[in-house]
């Protein structure tokens, strides 16, 4: 994990009470900087074995408040435990058990991948003499750089750098993984295995906290969604939830959208065009209305299913609400 402890600072962490069913959580959690407020009152609440996506543009206090769950900067007020532990008096419990990515890794220039991962190896309690070049080995491979094993560090992309940093955090099975941007600098194919390393922890029960400001990395991998703006969290939950509340609509799949859209409005329903298909939303009109008004302009149906909101727009709603 990178970063360095801040000595400074007014809080007072205690224990987060009745948080057993939590990985992670806080209470009232901010973070001043002179006049500028990174972090406002935040409570973050994970629970075990979810795939949580801390959601925002940058600059909105994700890894701000990352920092702060893992001890890395101590808050201005408020409350953290990770893994039932307050936070910062006791992270040292916790943190064996936390595999981090956050700000970018940092490691050795002139040493290779391997030599690296092995220093980091090497810090780590559950691991034995013997049993370290066989868990640097895995790490390697499971991240996709096991042929650039034996390259200079200061010779790797920025999406090498990312892979390697992610398995330092991999080294040994953890309860908890927070990863911050995990696919920043990776390429497409890179970002599909990253995508896939998350789901294999969440398989495995790990809990995972990634952060992103790209919606459709969250919506790709995530099972529970916090978003935050302006260093406020506005709202937090499973993701499907967040997806349903953006509405009822009606996605129909007609022979002529074009003429489809325009009966439509004409009788007053709201409706766009979307993927050669219309969406329509059923605020003040029911589905069958919706199919009646289209027969009935001679415009067939082939198909008509309840949609769900594109969280885009979810988001787009949910950060205006708070500007």
């Amino acid at each position: 994990m990178s970063g360095t402890t801040e000595t400074s600072g007014t809080a007072t962490i205690d224990s987060v009470p009745g948080s057993a069913e939590f990985a992670a959580r806080t209470h009232g959690l901010r973070k001043t900087y002179g006049r500028t407020v990174a972090v406002s009152d935040v409570d973050l609440a994970v629970p075990h074995g979810v795939v949580l996506g801390m959601l925002g543009p940058n600059g909105s206090g994700k890894t701000t408040t990352i920092r702060m769950l893992l001890g890395l900067t101590l808050p201005t007020a408020g409350t953290a435990e990770l893994l039932g532990h307050a936070v910062p008096e006791h992270v040292d419990r916790a943190l064996p058990r936390v595999g981090a990515l956050v700000e970018g890794p940092g490691f050795h220039p002139f040493l290779s991948g391997r030599e690296n991962l092995l220093r980091s190896a090497a810090t780590e309690p559950e691991l034995a003499g013997s049993g370290l070049r066989g868990a640097v080995t895995a790490a390697l491979e499971r991240v996709g750089l096991a042929a650039a094993a034996g390259r200079k560090y200061r010779a790797y992309s920025l999406g090498m750098k990312q892979r390697l940093g992610l398995a330092s955090a991999l080294l040994v099975p953890r309860e908890l993984v927070v990863l911050d941007e995990p696919t920043n600098g990776l390429d497409p194919a890179g970002t599909r295995e990253i995508r896939q390393v998350i789901a294999d922890l969440h398989a495995a029960g790990t809990t995972v906290v990634v952060s992103s400001h790209l919606l459709s990395e969250v919506e790709a991998t995530c099972t529970h969604a916090a978003v935050l703006h302006k260093g406020s969290l506005v709202t937090q939950g499973e993701l499907t939830t967040l997806l349903e509340s953006g509405g009822p609509n009606l996605v129909v799949a007609a022979s002529d959208d074009v003429a489809g859209l325009e009966a439509l409005r004409e009788r007053g329903i709201p409706a766009r065009r979307e993927n050669g298909a219309l969406r329509v939303e059923l605020t003040e009109v029911d589905s069958p209305e919706v199919i009646a008004t289209l027969v009935h302009a001679g415009v067939g149906v082939r198909e008509a299913r309840r949609g769900r909101a594109d969280l885009e727009d979810i988001f787009a709603q949910l950060t205006e609400e708070t500007s």
